[in-house]
């Protein structure tokens, strides 16, 4: 099973989380991670030093190649596991692979102060990774 992590670049449990799925015979990809915590700010500012708005950084070659790299393996996964806390992003990228009728999961970082129905378009939510674990297991 192709599993396409999900998360804040600011979230370091990410890559333990990958290491783990991977020794479980998971083939996982976290690569975006490497871009380390602070890309998103760095690339905000380039372009506004350029001059640019949002909407124009968002069509620039930096957010192309960025955008073209995620998108590609996004549609490789066989399933997601969103892994909390993270932004706007990530729950897109949860929402195209749930889409593309891809086996999806959300990973909370505890019980949320707030309820959200709407994360009842995934297959399954998770408190712990050993219910997870268990989960991917049963459906790989």
């Amino acid at each position: 099973m192709r599993i396409y992590l999900i998360g804040s670049l600011r979230n370091e449990k990410l890559p333990e989380l990958g290491n783990e799925l991977r020794r479980e015979g998971y083939e996982v990809f976290d690569d975006w991670f490497a871009a380390g915590p602070e890309a998103d700010d760095y690339w905000q500012r380039y372009e506004m030093a350029r001059g640019h708005t949002y909407a124009e950084s968002l069509h620039g070659l930096a957010a192309g190649h960025v955008f073209e790299f995620d998108r590609k393996h996004l549609y490789d996964a066989d399933a997601g596991i969103l892994v909390l806390p993270a932004g706007r992003s990530a729950h897109i990228e949860l929402g195209v692979l749930i889409g593309r009728g891809k086996k999806t999961y959300i990973l909370l970082d505890g019980e949320p102060e707030r309820f959200d129905v709407m994360y009842r378009c995934v297959n399954d939510v998770f408190t712990n990774k050993i219910d997870l674990f268990a989960v991917l297991k049963m459906n790989s």
